[in-house]
């Protein structure tokens, strides 16, 4: 599931790595079912022509321009697909538009939901291109990617359709949606991991979608 907001320069390579993730997916375990829900939300740009005629990927729309909104859409739209399809149960893996997904990323997914966990929170990494060397040196001095680390990132992020509704969903709030769904799925005593296994490269940039994001606090490296 990808929420996306004015990203035709970046949706490709985004979408191309999905792809290729699913690919590795059909190729490893050929009886588990995978769809890519793209959440157009108050798009202005050609972010909707990016996603149009793409195999197996399904775009959704709103005007919300809320993150929290679009991500809840998504992971709504995916949970009708399940259930019309007769599929249960439902594990989303969650990343965001800017981004790039490892060619194992739902390979992983799909082994620790058999191993019986209801919520994974991933890490990601910023392209090295596009912070200043002091910026990249004060991430890596604040950040690990070590298992049991303490970050929520919803670019990295995979759950249970019970573990999420259990949390209450992802809250309608412009920023730390993620956050607060985690937390949320945390005090439910949803099973969770903390990993460091599938590293998601995200975009750099201080361009901010989201007010108080993750571009607001790499500007505040010195990014």
């Amino acid at each position: 599931m990808v929420p996306a907001r004015d990203e035709e320069v970046l949706l490709p390579a985004c979408l191309d790595s999905v792809a290729a993730a699913v690919d590795a997916l059909r190729s490893e375990h050929p009886r588990v079912r995978a769809r890519v829900f793209v959440v157009l939300d108050a798009c202005r740009d050609r972010s909707a022509q990016v996603v149009a005629g793409r195999a197996g990927v399904v775009a959704l729309t709103t005007d919300a321009g809320c993150v929290g909104v679009a991500r809840a859409t998504g992971v709504e739209a995916a949970a009708a697909w399940s259930a019309s399809s007769g599929r249960a149960p439902l594990w989303v893996a969650s990343t965001d538009a800017d981004s790039v997904v490892p060619r194992h990323w739902l390979g992983e997914h799909v082994r620790w939901a058999a191993d019986g966990l209801d919520l994974v929170v991933g890490t990601v990494e910023p392209r090295p291109g596009d912070l200043s060397p002091a910026a990249l040196s004060a991430w890596h001095q604040r950040h690990t990617t070590a298992d049991g680390h303490d970050h929520v990132h919803g670019a990295n992020l995979g759950f249970t359709l019970a573990a999420y509704r259990s949390a209450g969903g992802f809250p309608p709030v412009p920023t730390h949606e993620d956050v607060a769904l985690v937390a949320a799925a945390r005090a439910a005593g949803v099973a969770t991991l903390a990993t460091g296994a599938v590293p998601v490269v995200t975009s750099g940039r201080r361009t901010a979608r989201a007010p108080g994001g993750f571009a607001h606090y790499l500007g505040s490296l010195g990014a």
